[in-house]
Parts: structure tokens; C-alpha cells; sequence
């Protein structure tokens, strides 16, 4: 009998119930958690954090015969008290996917993968490298990495980039999500880290969230609202989202309307002299140009530029000049944007003028995209010096060259490229030779059909990734095959400054190699393993100069250990003798990173989107995320459960707009831009959308929404401008 006719016997077995799957569906009683299914009852128990978004939530990983056959989430844990989201409970399936990348590959001369030994891989790709900046110079070597390595990982990866190939063109993905955040921070406090924390949200009298649908997308992250008993909640976004739905009031704006409307909010608190002058006067720089600056935006100007009603914005303006705690959040609505950076200053700015920062529930907190996009931005060497130091600046070079024993010669004195300019630098020729690690570039990143040119132009491409084939590795000269979250150890940093143990409980598949493992081969390849890490063996020897290097810096870690972290539920940083179980809040003295101590009360105004609609592209596209995918898919389209509740994509359109279009609910759509097009998609009718726009999500590879957005970018922080442009809708036809 063939495979086709045992499926038929079994499912009339099952209807005539002579098969109930009796071992399939067993249950048994689990000492910790009760009764559960008898296959996902564990040995043991141990403690991690979720390796998805910054929320950081606490886990129990049940471990058996080196397989996590399970996943809860730690009741103890002060982030998220026992609770997941369906990724979170879901993790462990990627874990065994048939996909893993299990074995080094190299293409030969037809262009085919062939199994290699590491020892052919590394020395191919060190000696290719090394051959290419001989020739070309060190810059023409450069690495993109991702927000989501254990930070150790990101520590010795910079260690190895900047000092052991001596190329500053480095940068993560984390420039896709929150290079704006953190450029923002820089101007107007002097450094990168967020403010506040969690306890915020439980103790505000006034939230407003800004583009930031966190009952979607940081779901549990929405639970500690829920714990504050009196509080109003201000969301403003293009879209009523689920978020907007909860909300005390919700702000539809016009796209790219909210610089207009903070300036709005920040002329009607300066006119009517709601501004905290003892605050801005000991602790701010500024005011009186932001005083004239505010003059223009009127109530009558911020309501034409905002499509916001007079009501609306005089009520958001009682709010938050009457309470006492007023906690700003926001995410990729703001972040996503050509003038984000600017746009992040200008709510520090209406934070700073009503003294709503350095106060449990008063803050200006972006919240983060990955487990450990903070952990890149405080370790990574990229976009900062470890331990927030600046390159600029002569002392820290000299403070970080000693504590390496190395040459302060050897210390980049700026930034290289960022993930943008590292394109434009392939696409220039200046870039020979790019190494890619735990990102999916050819999914996520603006104007594929731009991209895709760039890495054609590539002398060689090493992606390093736990997954083969993705669209990025498929593209590569050499795979590197990676452990994932659970197969390593180290720690990351949530979007609170909250770090948390990562454990390795299982061990990677085949021949694949943690990264931190593949880093140190790599600098054994090169030469400068003993020079670099000397004497390390584990990622706790990373962990162990991240304390010496942070100590007496704004992320301090000098007080953390990770048997701490297990017991505590992490540690906010600064944690160091002062504050030897962390600190919630930032500037609670009102002193800031800036050379005199004061933060600047920046603005800005609004540039015109560049990419306007008209009578052929006359739809705006919004894109984001949904509660049951992750960035480009590459771990939840391998959990059954997941893809059955997002099995692909869909364009949310205004029921005007459908009528309009002639399309109806399940249709089957087009959506074309300047640059591209994206066919098959499932039409959903909703009036949460505005008329005049669409909304999809990005997570899908073979209908990739990156073949319709444009690559502008922000010029301050690199990020691009994902949210805003033209498309128009046609209905799809197989031809």
C-alpha cells in the first residue's frame, strides 16, 4: 500500500474512532507544571529569555535527551509573570526544522552548494578577505549583523571586526528598526539608553503611544498597563490598530503628521505656561529657541497638518499638561521614517519641557524591536564604542585602548559605513567582500531590485546563518552554519535596560557552531586570536570584560553576574556598587551625558514626502508587523500552529477603497509601485484603515513588500523610510 492510501485508512479509522491516537494525545502530571502532554514533559527545567522581540521575557525550557520538548513561561519572572505570546510558547519548534544549516557550504565554479570542512571555509573566506583589502584596502571588507546574538557574541564580533580585519564598515540590522532611537537619544541626552522602564506603565497618569501597537506586537509587554489602575492612554497612529482600539483616545493622523503635531503640542503647552521652568531651567538648553521655534504651529496650522480634529489635540494637550506622569512611548511609526531621528528628539523635547523624565512613570522610552537590539547598542563596536564610548573622542579610545593592551593607533577614530552606505559602497565598488550573520537582507531590506544588484557586484559574500536555504543564503559564496537561541549562552538586554540570562540547553545540529565559537575560529584564522582573547574559551570570558569595560559607564554591568540575573529576573543597568540590583530610571538628578550636563531641547520641521501619489499610484502603503510572525519568517514559518494563523500575507484596505477598486473580501490583489510589484494577495476589508491607504505585513519572502519601498533614508541615523509610498491596487490575474 502506498504513503497516499495509509493517510486515507488512517483518517476513516479516526472518523469510525478505531483510532483516537491514543500516544499521540497521552497526558501525564509534570512536578512543576502539572498535568501536560506526556511528550512534552522534560527531564529538567531551565531558566532562559525569549530570543523574539525586546519585551525579554522570562522562560522555562523543558530539556530532554538534548531536545527542548517544551516551553513555558517563568512565573517568577518580573518582565512577564508566566506569560507568552504565541512565538514565545512556540520557540523551541525552529529549533528542529528540517532547514537548519547543519554543515559549512561552498559554492563551486556552476554554482552549486558543495559540503565543506570549516577548516576549507574559514581559511577560504579569511585568506579571500585578507587578499581583497590588500589590494582594495581595509574598508572594502564589511559586515551586517543583526540584533539578535547573545551580547558576548556582539562584544567579541567587534573586537574582531574593527581591530582583527581593521574595517569600521560594520553595522547590524538593528539600523532597519531603531538607529533613529538611538541617534535621537544622542542628541538630546548625550547618549544612547533608554530612560525608563516597564514600571512606567503600571504608574502613568497619561500614556501616549506614538505608532507604537504594542497589544499586537509587544503583547506582553501590554500586560503591565493593564496592572495600572488609573491611568488615560493617547494612542496616535494612521491606523486604529488594536492598540488605537484600546485607547482613551486615539489620534488618526496624516502620514508623517507627527512632527507637526508634537510641534502643535509644544506651542499650546509654552503658550498657555504649562512648561516646567524650574526643570528647564537647571536641567535644559534651548528654551528660548524653541519658544520662537513653536510660535507657527497654532492649533489651526497642527490641524491642517495633521488631519487630527481641533478637539482631539486641545484633549491630548489637557492630558498631558495636567498629569503628573506622563510616559511616551513608541516603535517603528516614528522610527521608521527619513526624519526619525529629529522626530525622536522632538518628544524628548515635550518630555523635557512638562519635567517628565527621571520619575517612576515619566519617560521617553522607545521600545525596542529585538531580544537584543539593546545589547548590540551598548557592546557591538558599530555604531558606538563599547560601553557608549564615542569614537570621536580622544579619552575613550585611549580608556578602552588600555584596557585591551592594544595600540590607541588601533582604535577607529569614526563610524563607518552604516547598513545603507554599506550598499551604496558595494554599488560604488569601494565594498569587495561582505560577511552577513543572522539577517535576511534579501527580505528585509528597502528596494530589493537595488539590492539585489549590489550583492551581484560582491567579489564574495559569507552568510553566516542558522538557517539554509533563506533568500540571503541562497545567494552566498559560502554558508556558515550557525547555532540558534537555545544552543547558546551569554546574555541580552531588554528595551527596560533589563539583562537577562540566554542558556544553552541543547546543542547545535550537526556541524553548525555557536557564533561566538565561529568568531573566535575566525580569529584564530587570522592571527589574532591570542592578541584579542587571549585565553578565552566561553562566551562567560566575553561576559567578564563587558564588566571591566562598562564599569563607570551609563550601562554599567560591573555589579551583574549571571547567577544574579537567574535569581533576580535580570538586572536593570547601571548595576554596579551604588546600585547593586539595578536602577529603574535614568536622570533622576537631571544630569545628563552632555558636556554641560543639561539636556537640549532640540526641534525640527517637517520635509515633505519626497514620493507623492497621482492619478496612477494615488494609495500610500503603511507596513508592520503581525503577533504571529517574526522579521522575514525564518524561525515562526517553521511552527505549524503559527503559519496556520498567518499563512501569508494580506492588504488591509478601507471599504471605500475596495468599492472603489471593485474588490471584495478574499479577493486576490496587486500592489505596484514605482520600483516593483507584489502579486496574489488576500484582500481584508477593514474601516481601520483610512481610504487613502493600504497596510501589509513584511514578513513574507515570496510576496516581499521591500520590492515596493523606496531606499530613502534617514540621514542622521541610516534607517530607512519603510512606512510611506505610492502604490496603486490592481486586482491579480494568473497572467
Amino acid at each position: 500500500m502506498v504513503k497516499g492510501d495509509l493517510m486515507i485508512v488512517d483518517k476513516i479509522k479516526q472518523a469510525l474512532g478505531l483510532d483516537i491516537k491514543e500516544e499521540e494525545y497521552a497526558y501525564d502530571y509534570d512536578e512543576t507544571h502539572g498535568y501536560l502532554s506526556k511528550k512534552k514533559i522534560p527531564n529538567k527545567w531551565v531558566k532562559s529569555t525569549c530570543g523574539y522581540c525586546s519585551v525579554g521575557c522570562g522562560m522555562l525550557l523543558g530539556v530532554k535527551d538534548n531536545e527542548v520538548v517544551s516551553v513555558r513561561g517563568d512565573f517568577d519572572h518580573p518582565v512577564n509573570g508566566g506569560n507568552l505570546c504565541p512565538k514565545g510558547l512556540s520557540e523551541h519548534i525552529p529549533i528542529t526544522a528540517s532547514d537548519r544549516a547543519v554543515v559549512p557550504l561552498m559554492k563551486d565554479d556552476r554554482g552549486t552548494f558543495n559540503d565543506v570542512s570549516w577548516d576549507k571555509a574559514l581559511s577560504h573566506m579569511v585568506s579571500t578577505v585578507q587578499a581583497s583589502q590588500y589590494k582594495h584596502g581595509k574598508e572594502s571588507f564589511a559586515v551586517l549583523s543583526t540584533g539578535q546574538l547573545v551580547t558576548e557574541e556582539f562584544y567579541t564580533l567587534g573586537k574582531l571586526v574593527q581591530l582583527g580585519f581593521g574595517t569600521n564598515n560594520y553595522d547590524g540590522n538593528t539600523t532597519l528598526c531603531m538607529s533613529s532611537a538611538v541617534v535621537g537619544y544622542k542628541q538630546s541626552f548625550g547618549s544612547d539608553g533608554p530612560p525608563g522602564s516597564y514600571e512606567d506603565l503600571e504608574t502613568a497618569d497619561v500614556i501616549f503611544l506614538l505608532g507604537a501597537n504594542i497589544a499586537d506586537n509587544h503583547p506582553i509587554l501590554f500586560n503591565h498597563i493593564r496592572k495600572n489602575d488609573d491611568y488615560k492612554m493617547i494612542v496616535c497612529d494612521p491606523r486604529k490598530t488594536k492598540t488605537g482600539m484600546l485607547a482613551d483616545l486615539f489620534l488618526p493622523i496624516t502620514p508623517h503628521g507627527d512632527i507637526d503635531l508634537l510641534n502643535g503640542l509644544i506651542h499650546l503647552v509654552i503658550k498657555n505656561n504649562r512648561v516646567d521652568m524650574d526643570y528647564v531651567n537647571k536641567h535644559t538648553t534651548g528654551f528660548e529657541a524653541l519658544k520662537a521655534h513653536a510660535e507657527q504651529y497654532t492649533l489651526a496650522a497642527t490641524v491642517a497638518a495633521t488631519g487630527i480634529s481641533e478637539e482631539k489635540i486641545l484633549e491630548t494637550y489637557e492630558l498631558i499638561s495636567s498629569g503628573e506622569r506622563i510616559f511616551f512611548g513608541w516603535t517603528m511609526g516614528i522610527n521608521h521614517s527619513f526624519q526619525g531621528s529629529d522626530t525622536v528628539s522632538l518628544i524628548n523635547t515635550l518630555a523635557l519641557i512638562t519635567g517628565n523624565i527621571g520619575r517612576t512613570g515619566a519617560a521617553p522610552m522607545s521600545i525596542t524591536g529585538q531580544c537584543n537590539a539593546m545589547g548590540s547598542r551598548e557592546f557591538s563596536f558599530s555604531s558606538s564604542m563599547p560601553g557608549y564610548r564615542k569614537f570621536e573622542n580622544k579619552e575613550d579610545r585611549q580608556e578602552l585602548a588600555d584596557i585591551w593592551g592594544v595600540d590607541v593607533a588601533e582604535m577607529p577614530t569614526a563610524r563607518g559605513g552604516n547598513y545603507p552606505e554599506i550598499i551604496d559602497g558595494i554599488l560604488a565598488g569601494k565594498i569587495k567582500t561582505l560577511w552577513i550573520i543572522g539577517t535576511n537582507p534579501l527580505v528585509s531590506f528597502p528596494d530589493q531590485t537595488r539590492l539585489k544588484k549590489a550583492i551581484a557586484m560582491l567579489d564574495l559574500l559569507v552568510v553566516q546563518d542558522c538557517f539554509h536555504v533563506t533568500p540571503t543564503t541562497a545567494l552566498a559564496d559560502i554558508v556558515l552554519p550557525a547555532g540558534m537561541w537555545g544552543e547558546k549562552d551569554g546574555s541580552y538586554t531588554n528595551t527596560e535596560r533589563r539583562v537577562s540570562r540566554a542558556q544553552a540547553v541543547v546543542t547545535p545540529p550537526g556541524k553548525a557552531k555557536s557564533d561566538f565559537d565561529i568568531f573566535i575560529e575566525v580569529a584564530r584564522y587570522l592571527g589574532k586570536k591570542d592578541a584579542l582573547f587571549n585565553g578565552w574559551h566561553t562566551s562567560a570570558d566575553a561576559f567578564e570584560e563587558i564588566k571591566i569595560v562598562s564599569k563607570g559607564q551609563l550601562c554599567d554591568y560591573s555589579g551583574m553576574t549571571y547567577a544574579l540575573m537567574l535569581q533576580e529576573g535580570g538586572l536593570q543597568w547601571p548595576c554596579n556598587k551604588t546600585y547593586p540590583r539595578g536602577k529603574a530610571s535614568l536622570y533622576e538628578d537631571g544630569v545628563f551625558k552632555t558636556e554641560d550636563g543639561k539636556a537640549k531641547l532640540l526641534f525640527t520641521t517637517t520635509t515633505p514626502l519626497p514620493e507623492k501619489t497621482d492619478n496612477t499610484y494615488r494609495l500610500i502603503l503603511n507596513t508592520g508587523r503581525t503577533v504571529e510572525h517574526w522579521h522575514t519568517g525564518t524561525k515562526t514559518s517553521n511552527v505549524p500552529i503559527l503559519n496556520k494563523l498567518a499563512p501569508g500575507p494580506w492588504v488591509e484596505v478601507n471599504p471605500y477603497t475596495a468599492k472603489y477598486f471593485g474588490v471584495t473580501p478574499k479577493d486576490k490583489v496587486s500592489l505596484v509601485s514605482r520600483r516593483g510589484r507584489v502579486d496574489n494577495i488576500v484582500v481584508r476589508i477593514s474601516e481601520c484603515i483610512h481610504k487613502d491607504h493600504v497596510f501589509m505585513p513584511f514578513h513574507f519572502a515570496k510576496k516581499c513588500i521591500n520590492d515596493l519601498t523606496m531606499p530613502l533614508f534617514d540621514p542622521k541615523s541610516g534607517e530607512p523610510n519603510f512606512k510611506q509610498c505610492a502604490v496603486r491596487l490592481e486586482r491579480y490575474t494568473e497572467n
